[in-house]
């Protein structure tokens, strides 16, 4: 589940230097001090709207929070896996059954002009996609169920993940930075060890069958790389800190959110871009990481930083597709 892409390309970082610590640094700084701005006035907007929407008086997150929580009263873990699986899972399929329609009707027309891969997926596959669908299921029971059932417990023991009492909306920011950090490690690494040539064939092939992407198979993987590198970075951060169950729902909606776009193929106006991971299935050997800092400081983005998909790498806030206003460069004698 690749989650910041949704951070990091709200802008594109400059293209100086092939890598080192520093500029890892910077990039980290910029694009985690960005993300912590924009969930913060986010969430205040959302607030407040809510608030009048609702006629909501007092701490509208407080009483909604508590509303649940009585009704499960005594019953910790069955909220925990409730909160932690219904609402990451309807994220991912009701994101995914829009993008579906398109990639299995072609249409609207109006969404398949931003397609990355202008000449692929068109429409999709249905054998392939029905192989996609099967696996993403199968992984979603019966490895991310039990993983969130482990999670409640390993967490518990470092605090209540159930707590009454909501944690404050600035210390939720602080922990959300926190697992954006972890992720970026444990995935980058992880990620690119299943590249390896004694594991990549055995197992992370089978995630590269699809050269061009498509939302539903962000995790359509071997069961070993989804509990390892799909899994694990996202779910480690919360267990650490001794999370709250509705920061770790927030995270993982925002991690299924975020993989999803950057699986999805279409570069569309206002949603972050997925140029980067969407090169990665194109060539494989480059961008292994969510937020690009490690691959900045390993230099395994130099190839995409000479390209045009880096120039296109950006948060579209036009009408007009990146791959018109910045088309590929003309082929030896056209």
């Amino acid at each position: 589940m690749r989650t910041t892409d949704t951070i990091s390309s709200v802008t594109q970082w400059g293209s100086g230097g092939s890598g080192g610590l520093w500029d890892s640094v910077k990039k980290a700084t910029f694009v985690i001090g960005s993300g912590i701005l924009l969930l913060a006035a986010f969430g205040n907007s959302l607030t407040w709207h809510l608030q009048r929407f609702w006629g909501a008086s007092g701490d509208f997150w407080q009483n909604l929070w508590t509303k649940l929580y009585v009704a499960f009263e005594g019953h910790d873990a069955a909220l925990f896996f409730f909160g932690t699986m219904f609402f990451p899972t309807l994220t991912l399929w009701l994101l995914n059954g829009l993008l579906l329609l398109v990639d299995t009707t072609g249409k609207p027309s109006f969404i398949t002009r931003y397609r990355i891969q202008a000449d692929k997926n068109n429409p999709v596959d249905p054998v392939k996609l029905r192989q996609a669908v099967k696996t993403v299921v199968f992984n979603q029971v019966f490895i991310s169920g039990p993983m969130v059932v482990a999670a409640y417990y390993l967490t518990s023991l470092r605090g209540n993940p159930c707590d009454p009492k909501l944690p404050t909306f600035q210390w939720a920011l602080m922990e959300l930075a926190a697992f954006a950090v972890i992720e970026e490690v444990l995935f980058y690494y992880s990620h690119r060890l299943f590249h390896h040539p004694s594991l990549y064939k055995r197992f992370h092939k089978q995630h590269h069958e699809w050269t061009a992407p498509i939302g539903v198979v962000a995790t359509y993987a071997h069961p070993l790389e989804h509990m390892l590198s799909n899994m694990l970075p996202v779910a480690i951060g919360p267990v650490i800190l001794g999370s709250h169950l509705t920061t770790t729902t927030l995270w993982y909606c925002l991690a299924l959110f975020s993989t999803t776009v950057s699986h999805c193929g279409y570069h569309l106006p206002f949603l972050p871009s997925p140029e980067f991971h969407d090169f990665h299935h194109l060539r494989f050997n480059q961008c292994y990481g969510v937020l690009g800092i490690l691959d900045r400081l390993h230099g395994t983005d130099t190839k995409f930083r000479d390209t045009k998909q880096y120039e296109r790498h950006t948060l579209l806030t036009s009408l007009t597709p990146l791959t018109e206003s910045i088309p590929d460069a003309p082929k030896k004698g056209q």
